[in-house]
């Protein structure tokens, strides 16, 4: 918790936005699939057709996330980028490693059960080390641990569409990245799920 929270007493840095990355230990061993929305979503196609995205898992993947559409992690990796000249890390779509958005989780059980990789890196030293190769501390709980996971280890992901968590929030357009915003931001698909991060409305407010 403490990599991925800006301090002890911030909002992230509760356990409730830890769950999902230590929910095989939580829920029964019959239950091999599950989805993890925040709550401050609103959908305009049937559910049954995101849980159908779990057909394109390979055997390696444990979660599909859509990727964060602001320069989040742009900014996060920031030092990293400095001193990596040319590196895709924190560069934006299609070819960039954006850094994922968690508001959207689809998360096979099975595979996370029976990875060896994934249940090592759930222990804390071993997700020090990769964050300190990338000087990496963020502030947004389980979106940074994914996204600094995927740093080193992208075959444990599926990156949904951007259509499947649209998220409305334009924070860092106004905060130092407007000539690079848009770029993170575009979506240019016909929007299933829509976001309302940081507390900007909804379609249906």
């Amino acid at each position: 918790q403490d990599l991925f929270s800006s301090s002890s007493h911030s909002y992230y840095n509760h356990p409730l936005f830890f769950v999902s990355t230590a929910i095989h230990y939580v829920l029964p061993q019959s239950m091999m699939r599950v989805i993890s929305l925040d709550s401050d979503l609103f959908f305009k196609t049937d559910i049954k057709q995101l849980f159908a995205i779990f057909d394109n898992f390979k055997a390696t993947t444990i979660f599909g996330l859509a990727r964060e559409q602001q320069p989040v992690y742009r900014h996060i990796l920031h030092m990293f980028r400095d001193k990596n000249p040319g590196t895709k890390v924190g560069e934006p779509p299609p070819d960039g490693i954006t850094g994922f958005n968690s508001g959207v989780i689809l998360i096979n059980l099975r595979n996370m059960r029976e990875s060896r990789i994934y249940n090592l890196l759930l222990h804390n030293n071993v997700v020090k080390e990769i964050a300190d190769k990338y000087t990496f501390h963020g502030h947004l709980g389980d979106q940074d641990f994914y996204s600094l996971l995927n740093l080193e280890y992208p075959a444990l992901f599926h990156i949904l569409p951007c259509s499947w968590n649209r998220q409305r929030c334009k924070w860092w357009r106004d905060h130092g990245y407007a000539q690079v915003f848009d770029s993170y931001y575009n979506c240019s698909e016909p929007i299933h799920v829509y976001h309302g991060n940081c507390g900007t409305k909804l379609p249906n407010e």
